[in-house]
């Protein structure tokens, strides 16, 4: 057995920032996509004011995201991260490829509601910074920054959480 899994990020994750503060050992794999899915976002969220990503079945479409290696000590904690144990997400596993066509089995989420709506700014904002820090392809991040938000103009704590750490690795 191994004491390494594979994770792929397609939304808030994909920012390495975002990812560590619950889950240290996150190290990045590659770029890699997911054939035959769309990002959609389904479940409002407390945590981010609007509502959070999820991916779903749609032919000829691709969520691309990152693969990143973590301990197996860690999967719990992104479980919970994940909201597993609230029912929001549940974890499978799924098969996504590089550039290079490289195949990689990787745990991800898929939110069990279904309640679609429109992400806060400021979660979008942490999807963009992700997708660009990470090199995903440019029309694919046009099309991340075209996604129309909720609007929401409040202080969302998670946001500047992360945009501290942002400012403090810098």
């Amino acid at each position: 057995m191994t004491d390494k899994f594979l994770y792929f990020a397609f939304a808030s994750n994909l920012l390495k920032e975002r990812l560590g503060i619950n889950n240290k050992t996150a190290v990045f794999k590659a770029v890699a996509k997911l054939e035959n899915y769309q990002l959609k976002f389904a479940y409002q969220s407390s945590r981010w004011c609007g509502h959070v990503a999820t991916i779903v079945e749609s032919k000829g479409d691709v969520v691309w995201g990152v693969v990143y290696e973590m301990s197996i000590s860690e999967r719990d904690s992104l479980d919970k991260q994940e909201g597993v144990d609230r029912n929001i997400y549940h974890a499978t596993d799924m098969k996504v490829k590089d550039p290079n066509d490289v195949i990689y089995e990787c745990r991800t989420y898929l939110l069990l509601k279904k309640d679609f709506g429109k992400p806060s700014p400021q979660y979008k904002d942490i999807i963009v910074r992700g997708a660009l820090a990470n090199g995903l392809p440019s029309d694919y991040v046009e099309f991340l920054k075209s996604i129309p938000d909720n609007g929401y103009k409040n202080k969302v704590p998670l946001y500047n959480k992360i945009l501290t750490s942002l400012e403090d690795s810098k």
